[in-house]
């Protein structure tokens, strides 16, 4: 038993020692400056900006549409020889519209994220696998985002040129 834990002992030392005769290599990038410097990203957000525009458009419309039918239904309210038939017609057909903006913003809202998603998620994906790849060419242990990191000395390695290099966006 004794020498079954000196061996023990002894094995734990030459691990130690061979742990601490590797270098430890650790990188960092800011990924949200490297997603800004990606020309994909511009025609993501462009794409985006347009599938928003049409959607504003599209909610101003049904916006003027309700202003339109809320005013006849006030005027037709006021009216003295108003029909109750005619008046709470155009009371559901107002509340009705209003339904219809309210879902429509909802949709809009919900489609506006798939489309962000949709639209960035490949830009990421690219920027993500330059990132792997330039950490595995370097030998890297970890990665870390510097948004992230409160302290990196300056043995860790700064991957921004690197990967751009990789990325073929211009330094």
């Amino acid at each position: 038993m004794r020498n079954f834990f000196k061996v023990i002992v002894f094995s734990a030392f030459l691990f130690a020692g061979s742990l601490s005769a590797q270098t430890l290599k650790f990188g960092h990038i800011d990924f949200q400056a490297l997603l800004a410097s990606m020309p994909e990203r511009e025609a993501a957000k462009t794409a985006l900006e347009k599938v928003q525009t049409d959607l504003e458009t599209k909610l101003a419309s049904m916006q003027k549409e309700y202003q339109e039918k809320g005013k006849e239904y006030v005027a037709l309210a006021q009216a003295k020889d108003a029909n109750e038939a005619l008046v709470k017609a155009k009371q559901d057909e107002v509340q009705s519209i209003q339904e219809r903006i309210q879902t429509f913003q909802q949709t809009a809202q919900e489609g506006l994220q798939k489309e962000e998603s949709k639209q960035f998620q490949p830009v990421i994906e690219k920027a993500r696998k330059a990132i792997n790849e330039v950490a595995k060419e370097q030998g890297l242990l970890y990665v870390f985002e510097v948004n992230g990191v409160l302290y990196f000395s300056d043995q860790s390695v700064d991957l921004m040129k690197s990967v751009k290099t990789k990325l073929g966006i211009k330094l």
